[in-house]
């Protein structure tokens, strides 16, 4: 069985989305103490553009869950296997997400991530996909709000594949 691509958003259309993006969540924290978390591996390049986006002087650190192993859906099982590395007491946290589609990779971290006083969590994410969506969250820095589809690129993979694309296209399996 083959894939095919189509494109969903260009790297012009991204870029320019991060650049709003940017100057919404800098206005948002001016200069209080925030703590960027990128949760790998999917929100690598979103991660990289968007902190470089900002007008501000954040840590950053890195956490690794996953939830879907090799397939298109959800196994079930929470993988976290990255642990923060910086004490987030006291500090806004910015969870940057790749995609948020059930919502379970945030409302997981965000129980995680409460236990450990910060001042505040909010989320970012490139795709705020609601097809699929078990969990009353919301995205607060949505990038792309979109309703269904099987994405790739810009970080976004199928079974380790497509990461490195530096566009977001849906995946159509023939």
């Amino acid at each position: 069985m083959g894939h095919r691509l189509s494109e969903i958003y260009s790297s012009e259309e991204i870029a320019a989305r991060i650049k709003v993006l940017g100057k919404e969540i800098s206005e948002t924290y001016g200069q209080q103490p925030v703590v960027c978390v990128c949760v790998l591996k999917g929100a690598y390049l979103f991660f990289a553009d968007l902190t470089r986006a900002l007008d501000l002087d954040p840590e950053i650190d890195f956490v690794r869950l996953s939830s879907y192993g090799d397939g298109t859906s959800r196994t079930g099982n929470m993988n976290f296997s990255k642990d923060l590395e910086v004490s987030i007491a006291d500090k806004h946290v910015l969870i940057v997400e790749d995609i948020v589609d059930t919502g379970h990779s945030v409302e997981f971290l965000k129980h995680v991530f409460s236990k450990r006083n910060p001042l505040s969590m909010k989320t970012a994410a490139l795709i705020d996909k609601r097809e699929r969506r078990e969990i009353d969250l919301k995205v607060d820095f949505p990038g792309f709000v979109l309703e269904k589809g099987f994405l790739v690129g810009y970080g976004m993979d199928y079974a380790e594949k497509y990461r490195y694309l530096n566009a977001v296209y849906e995946l159509h399996n023939d």
